[in-house]
């Protein structure tokens, strides 16, 4: 006898040998990740760092494109780490010496802080998939792989940032997983300013 509970289960079984049938959704394009990343100036997170050593700090991020970027770390680090005017600042709180620094341009950070992000170009591509839960790519600079990497992971729908990894010159890896990151927000560029920070805690260039 054909039973309503029957039919219920030949219709589950059809809907599930339709959804096996349909390709899923393949990883977000690279067109879509340049666009979205190009979509906003600013942004603001809370985040997560795992550093290679597998310690464990916390902070908040702002970013202003191009080329800045403000790592506020919560106690008990309460360091700060600032790119700006080209160059990398590392201020220690316990230090009464002035940051450590060096150029922007030999951190792989500097690949999505630029004025336009074009994944197409030449050479910065190294890795794309992903499947339709998340896609994963990762770029070096194409003028100098020697610098390192930066893997960038997205959710689709809407296409958002959700961490990067960074693997420097030595093959070290940081890794800095976002909460919810909000675009286009007030960022004072004054947050940016390695010299203001500087005479601000007292410190000698």
């Amino acid at each position: 006898m054909f039973t309503i509970g029957a039919a219920m289960r030949i219709l589950t079984l059809t809907a599930t040998l339709i959804a096996l049938a349909l390709p899923a959704r393949a990883e977000i394009a690279v067109g879509e990740i340049s666009a979205y990343l190009n979509s906003f100036r600013t942004a603001r997170a809370e985040f997560t760092q795992i550093n290679s050593d597998g310690s464990i700090s916390t902070g908040d991020l702002a970013l202003r494109r191009p080329g800045r970027a403000r790592f506020d770390y919560d106690a008990p680090n309460k360091s700060l780490v600032i790119a700006g005017g080209s160059q990398v600042a590392i201020f220690d709180p316990v230090s009464n010496g002035p940051p450590e620094q060096y150029p922007l341009s030999q951190t792989p950070l500097s690949l999505i802080l630029a004025d336009t992000v074009d994944l197409g170009r030449s050479g910065m591509l190294v890795r794309h998939g992903g499947d339709a839960t998340q896609t994963a790519v990762t770029l070096q600079d194409p003028e100098h792989p020697e610098y390192g990497n930066i893997q960038l992971v997205f959710t689709p729908a809407p296409v958002t940032l959700r961490q990067w990894v960074i693997t420097d010159d030595s093959g070290a890896q940081t890794t800095v997983i976002l909460g919810d990151m909000r675009t286009d927000v007030s960022v004072a560029a004054g947050l940016f300013s390695i010299p203001q920070e500087i005479q601000r805690r007292g410190l000698s260039e």
